[in-house]
């Protein structure tokens, strides 16, 4: 049965990356092997003579001596565990993603064009990097990369230019958020599972994420690209007037949730929720002022129920990632409710180096999807809260995927927006990318 389960996470994430030649969206293999998992174990569990039990994190004494009703019982308890931890991440998700979407819907983010004030393209260059490193540690790598793209949209015409500027946005970006618990999928799930705080990690991996970053921007300042002067382009002067205040308020709300758990030792996503609730006041006050100012003649100025900020920024939250999620966690659940998960890394620990295997985890993020990358070595590794083994799965996860345009959600949407083939990005970024990857390695052993 172990091994029929095996072979359904690895066709199932064989679809999931052959996406757009079967034409088929990653949500659908990913949910379909969840499910075909649990139904196979279901359907099973007489045949298992142990079991792993989560809330202990040892395999469950006694198993196979209990009736099919008693190994039922554990059966279900343990799905509803693991199916409230993954709930946990993907509500937390959705709160961050509602709050960037009403930003947005303030046009927020296009305040940041008043930042970029710069003509020359090796300065363009360190402040757009600098600022896809800030914002990712705050907001996902994926938001941060489409925001800056745009925003180079208007200041960069041509787009052969702009896909050197937004290799390095790529790289920035999953550098910036592998510092922070809220900056990175990886990293939020490493925080919300106990084995990392909030603290540790932001010191401990600040300077390697950094480092990551400017090895490759220092490298690139020498290129040819980046020589001489921008030209100039239209200038756009609408702005909406809240854009500013929404775009610094949302940031401080979403920062202020690993305060929250700090004070109150609360799961996060119940400070992402406090959050929210306190953004979505303010964001319909605003648009009802603003409806009112407008509109004064209107026979009905106050926006209705579904047309406010709120309700349009929960319409556009991407549920098929948070699905894809969904699919991808609970399945690697499966396989480590059978002590799968748990036996390879006893096989890890004891035949290959743990640093040898986390950079090479790390090198496999851009091939393989991170988050199951992450999701197995928190049932690989027992090693405790802020131990050195979570923070370089953080790094290595969260900054791997940067060697190849496919290896993150950041690559993928840079991809698409810029036309940038696979191979441009290996042959112009991806040396540039390992480099960084590798010192931010070298520096993170030195400090750790």
């Amino acid at each position: 049965m172990e091994i029929l389960i095996f072979c359904v996470f690895i066709f199932g994430y064989v679809a999931i990356t052959m996406e757009h030649t079967l034409k088929i969206d990653k949500l659908i293999p990913a949910l379909l092997m969840m499910a075909i998992s649990w139904a196979i174990i279901a359907l099973g569990i007489d045949s298992f003579s142990s079991w792993f039990n989560p809330s202990s994190g040892q395999f469950q004494d006694g198993f196979s001596q209990l009736t099919r009703e008693g190994k039922l019982g554990i059966f279900e308890e343990t799905l509803l565990h693991h199916f409230g931890k993954t709930a946990e991440i993907l509500i937390f998700l959705m709160g961050a993603m509602a709050i960037v979407e009403m930003i947005d819907y303030f046009e927020g983010f296009s305040a940041m064009k008043k930042m970029i004030k710069t003509k020359k393209k090796v300065t363009l260059l360190w402040v757009i990097s600098f600022l896809a490193f800030a914002l990712s540690a705050i907001i996902d790598n994926l938001t941060a990369t489409i925001v800056l793209i745009s925003i180079l949209r208007k200041l960069i015409p041509t787009n052969a230019e702009r896909m050197w500027y937004a290799g390095f946005i790529i790289i920035a970006a999953n550098a910036g958020g592998a510092w922070t618990p809220i900056g990175d999928v990886t990293t939020t799930m490493l925080w919300m599972a106990g084995k990392v705080t909030t603290s540790k990690l932001m010191t401990l991996l600040i300077l390697p994420s950094l480092i990551c970053v400017l090895i490759p921007v220092l490298i690139a300042s020498f290129l040819p690209v980046f020589k001489g002067n921008i030209e100039k382009t239209a200038i756009d002067n609408e702005e909406n007037k809240y854009g500013s205040f929404m775009l610094i308020s949302g940031l401080l709300l979403i920062v202020f949730v690993p305060v929250f758990k700090t004070i109150t030792h609360l799961p996060p996503y119940i400070g992402m929720m406090l959050s929210l609730s306190i953004f979505a006041i303010l964001a319909e006050i605003i648009s009802n002022r603003q409806v009112n100012f407008t509109s004064p003649e209107s026979e009905n100025p106050v926006p209705t129920h579904g047309g406010g900020p709120t309700m349009k920024a929960l319409s556009k939250i991407e549920i098929p990632s948070v699905l894809f999620f969904l699919g991808i966690l609970m399945t690697v659940a499966a396989m480590e409710s059978l002590g799968m998960i748990f036996n390879f890394g006893e096989y890890v620990n004891g035949n290959i180096s743990q640093n040898l295997f986390i950079t090479l985890l790390g090198a496999s993020s851009a091939i393989i999807d991170n988050v199951p990358l992450v999701a197995a070595s928190v049932g690989m590794f027992k090693d405790g809260t802020d131990a050195n083994v979570w923070h370089f799965i953080a790094y290595a996860a969260g900054t791997g995927g940067s060697m190849l345009i496919i290896g993150s959600a950041a690559g993928v949407v840079a991809m698409g927006m810029e036309k940038i083939t696979f191979f441009w990005y290996l042959k112009k970024i991806a040396l540039l990318a390992f480099l960084g990857y590798i010192g931010g390695i070298l520096l993170l052993f030195l400090i750790a």
